[in-house]
């Protein structure tokens, strides 16, 4: 995260602007060795929750922007939970869209969570407004993109695991770009239909759990190491698939939508690498390994008339940094809460 404090102007207020990010996939769906899930993640430039928030001195809290409605239901449930009887007033700017795989609702909560407890001089850490919000039950990618960015794996959850911890954060090269690939007819499965989902998932067998974390572990990341696009995207590419393929049971298919499913296809037959969906989608992505191709393959799929138009596409740099948080008035510390 990075953090900053300016002169006071128009009462103290904190501002956050928190990055979305993609979910790559899963390491373990089975928990035989006794952590689940651990996931593969990448913080995303470009789109992100953007919100100033300053005290209520009269009635009651309120919002306005979009997702104005999550956030003052997220909003009610912190200052309650914090047993705070002060108000706040918050304008959001900019909202990662919601449902659609880049992470909305945990960078929303913890851009809410982070500005009152600044605001508020409270002294508590990044995990516990975690918990306070009831974000990263099941992954930390949400948590490592708001205090780190670059690509990010967790350890999964354990039996005692509150916020399944970061244990890999590493930049990626500034050269690349991610095309993001949009469905705004669908969106991905969310609250209580996706806590169904994930009870109704079946084991993953352990042969294809131990070569998901080989690849991970033996690929993936030593090609971010070495700016390897080939080694990066072949693995990325096989461990989507093998993902994909353990949910279609429950998305009807290996990506949530026909529509990106078959622009993926077109991708992977013009030898386009680091292909998949994140999360539950409906939004796929592709990395690239220039500036140059991913402008040129965002003209060309913007210019055929055979795409479907509920679809739509954007081309993203990778944000190797964490959230920005701004401190605006002298009564406020720089470091009134801890990462």
């Amino acid at each position: 995260m990075k953090e900053e404090q300016q002169p006071l102007e128009g009462g103290p207020s904190v501002n956050v602007t928190a990055p979305a990010r993609l979910h790559m996939g899963f390491m373990d769906m089975s928990g035989d060795l006794g952590r689940r899930f651990g996931s593969l993640g990448l913080c995303l430039s470009q789109i992100c929750t953007r919100l100033t928030v300053r005290e209520a001195k009269h009635g009651e809290s309120a919002v306005c922007g979009p997702s104005s409605d999550r956030t003052l239901a997220c909003v009610k449930a912190l200052l309650k939970s914090l047993n705070l009887e002060r108000q706040v007033r918050i304008e959001v700017e900019e909202a990662i869209p919601e449902h659609i795989g880049l992470g909305s609702g945990t960078q929303l909560s913890l851009a809410v969570g982070v500005a009152i407890t600044r605001l508020f001089q409270l002294d508590i850490r990044l995990m516990e407004i975690a918990n306070q919000v009831e974000r990263g039950g099941r992954s930390g990618l949400g948590i490592g993109a708001f205090e780190f960015g670059g690509f990010l794996v967790d350890g999964g959850r354990g039996d005692d695991t509150l916020v399944p911890p970061v244990i890999s954060h590493i930049a990626f090269p500034e050269s690349w770009r991610v095309l993001l690939i949009f469905d705004h007819v669908r969106q991905g499965k969310h609250g209580r239909d996706e806590r169904l989902a994930f009870s109704q998932l079946p084991k993953m067998a352990s042969s294809q759990v131990s070569h998901i974390c080989r690849l991970v572990l033996l690929q993936v990341l030593p090609a971010l190491a070495e700016a390897d696009y080939d080694g990066f995207g072949d693995a990325i590419t096989e461990i989507q698939e093998i993902i994909g393929d353990h949910f279609a049971v429950l998305q009807g298919g290996r990506f949530s939508s026909l529509l990106v499913a078959d622009v993926i296809a077109r991708l992977k037959a013009q030898g386009i690498k680091g292909v998949g969906q994140s999360s539950w989608g409906p939004t796929g992505f592709a990395v690239l390994d220039n500036e140059t191709r991913a402008y040129q393959l965002l003209r060309d799929l913007r210019a055929r008339s055979d795409i479907d138009d509920t679809l739509s596409f954007m081309v993203c740099k990778a944000r190797n940094r964490g959230a920005d948080i701004t401190v605006r008035g002298s009564r406020l510390p720089n470091s009134a809460t801890s990462s």
